[in-house]
C-alpha cells in the first residue's frame, strides 16, 4: 500500500491531534478526563436550570457558567476540525453532529428574543442535553456494545417482527374474547394491552374479566418473560464474540479520515490508507 507522506503536517497540528483524539497518550488521557468533567458539569447546569426556584435565584451564575462551558466546547469543536486533514469526515460524523448540537444552542439563543420565541428557545436550550452523548466516545465499552448491536441487528429485527405478529394475533383474540364491554373496544387497543402484558409492564388500565380471557392473559405473562430474554441472549452472545477479538484492536486514530478501531498490527488506516503513528 502506498504510504502517504506526513512531512507537510505541522508539528503543532500533529501534537494537537494526539491530545484531542488519542486516548492512550498521557496528554490525551488528561484532556479526556477534563472534557468528561466539563460535560458532566454542563449537564448538571441544564438540570438545575430546569428547576424554577434554583434558576430564579442563581440565573446569572448559571448563565455565566453556561457561556464559559459553551466557549470551551466551541474551542474543542474547532480544534477537532483543524487537526485532521479531512475536516468533513468529522463535521458530518455522528460525534461531529452531536458536538455541533451541544455547542450551537447558546449562540442561537442570542438571536431568539421576544415572547413569541420563548417556546422555541426553551426547546433549543434543552438540546444541550445532547452533550451527554459526547461521553460515549470516552467509554471504551460503548464501542464493543455498538459493534455487538450492529452484528445482531438482523436477528433482533426478525425477533421484533415475530413479536409484532404475535401482538396482532393476541390483540385480535382478546378483542373477540373480551369485547368492548370489558374495555377491549378495538383491535389496536387490544394490541396495546398485548404489548403491555408481554413486556410485563402491566399498567392495569385494561384487564380481562372473563375466565377464558384471564387464562390467555396468564399465558401471555409467562410468555413475556421468555420474550424479554431472547434479545438479551442475542446481544450477549455478540458481546462475548467482540470481547474475544478486542485484544487485537487498539485506540489508534487516523489523522486523515478520523477512522478508529485499527488492529494492533496495522500500519495504515483501513479506510484511507494513511500511515498510522505507531507508538
Amino acid at each position: 500500500m502506498k504510504e502517504i507522506s506526513k512531512k507537510n503536517t505541522p508539528k503543532w497540528k500533529s501534537e494537537l491531534h494526539d491530545i484531542i483524539y488519542e486516548a492512550d497518550t498521557p496528554k490525551g488521557k488528561i484532556f479526556d478526563i477534563l472534557l468528561i468533567i466539563t460535560i458532566i458539569i454542563s449537564i448538571v447546569l441544564v438540570m438545575l436550570e430546569s428547576v424554577e426556584s434554583i434558576d430564579k435565584k442563581y440565573h446569572d451564575l448559571l448563565n455565566i457558567s453556561e457561556w464559559v462551558i459553551t466557549i470551551l466546547f466551541t474551542i474543542e469543536y474547532f480544534a477537532r476540525i483543524i487537526c485532521i486533514k479531512k475536516p468533513s469526515t468529522y463535521i458530518f460524523s455522528f460525534y461531529g453532529i452531536i458536538d455541533f448540537l451541544a455547542t450551537i444552542p447558546k449562540y442561537v439563543s442570542i438571536f431568539l428574543v421576544g415572547s413569541h420565541a420563548l417556546v422555541a428557545l426553551r426547546a433549543l436550550r434543552l438540546l444541550r442535553v445532547f452533550r451527554i452523548l459526547k461521553l460515549a466516545r470516552y467509554l471504551g465499552a460503548s464501542i464493543g456494545l455498538m459493534t455487538a448491536l450492529k452484528a445482531s441487528r438482523i436477528k433482533i429485527s426478525v425477533f421484533l417482527f415475530s413479536v409484532i405478529v404475535l401482538t396482532i394475533i393476541l390483540g385480535t383474540i382478546m378483542y373477540l374474547v373480551e369485547g368492548p364491554a370489558n374495555g377491549f373496544t378495538s383491535i389496536p387497543r387490544s394490541m396495546y394491552w398485548a404489548i403491555v402484558t408481554l413486556t410485563t409492564v402491566g399498567y392495569g388500565d385494561i384487564a380481562p374479566h372473563t375466565p377464558f380471557g384471564q387464562f390467555i392473559a396468564s399465558l401471555v405473562m409467562i410468555l413475556g418473560y421468555g420474550i424479554i430474554a431472547v434479545p438479551t441472549g442475542i446481544v450477549t452472545a455478540e458481546i462475548t464474540r467482540v470481547d474475544q477479538k478486542k485484544s487485537a484492536i487498539n485506540t489508534q486514530h487516523c489523522s486523515n479520515c478520523s477512522a478508529d478501531n485499527h488492529l494492533d498490527t496495522s500500519k495504515y488506516c483501513h479506510k484511507c490508507g494513511e500511515k498510522l503513528k505507531n507508538e
